[in-house]
C-alpha cells in the first residue's frame, strides 16, 4: 500500500469513528408497519430512542430496539476509550426499505385464487455523534 493510499484510508477511518451502524435484512414485517416506528425515533437521542422503543406497544419497536443496542454496541467497539454519555450519540438517520416479498396463493370463490403477498424489509440505522463545536 502506497504512502497516499495509506494516509486517505486513515482518514476516512477517523472520520468514520464517529459513526456506527447497523443492518437489519430480511425481517418478517412490513415496511409500512415498520416505517411507522422508525419515524417515532428518526434523529432523536440515543437514550430517549431506546426508551420510545422499550415502551411501544408495537411488534416492529421490540426489532428496532435490538437492532439500535446493536448499533451502539458497534459504536463502543469502535471507540473503546469513550463514553456513551459523553458522546452525545444520536440516531443520524433510519432507512427502511423494502425485502423479499414471499407471494402466497389463498383459494377464492369459483376455483379462483387470490395473490398473497407476505412482505419483508431492510432496516439500516446510523449513528452519530453530536459534534461539540458547532452550535445548535
Amino acid at each position: 500500500m502506497g504512502v497516499r493510499k495509506r494516509e486517505t484510508a486513515d482518514a476516512r477511518k477517523e472520520a468514520n469513528k464517529s459513526i456506527a451502524f447497523a443492518k437489519l435484512n430480511n425481517c418478517p414485517t412490513s415496511p409500512r408497519k415498520m416505517r411507522l416506528v422508525a419515524d417515532l425515533v428518526r434523529g432523536q437521542k440515543v437514550e430517549r430512542a431506546l426508551n420510545v422503543l422499550r415502551f411501544s406497544q408495537k411488534e416492529a419497536s421490540r426489532k428496532l430496539e435490538k437492532l439500535l443496542l446493536s448499533a451502539i454496541n458497534n459504536w463502543e467497539q469502535k471507540n473503546a476509550e469513550a463514553s456513551i454519555e459523553d458522546a452525545g450519540l444520536f440516531v443520524k438517520e433510519i432507512r427502511v426499505d423494502g425485502g423479499a416479498m414471499l407471494k402466497r396463493l389463498r383459494p377464492a370463490p369459483q376455483g379462483r385464487a387470490h395473490r398473497i403477498r407476505k412482505r419483508s424489509n431492510h432496516v439500516t440505522i446510523v449513528l452519530g455523534q453530536v459534534d461539540n463545536t458547532q452550535s445548535n
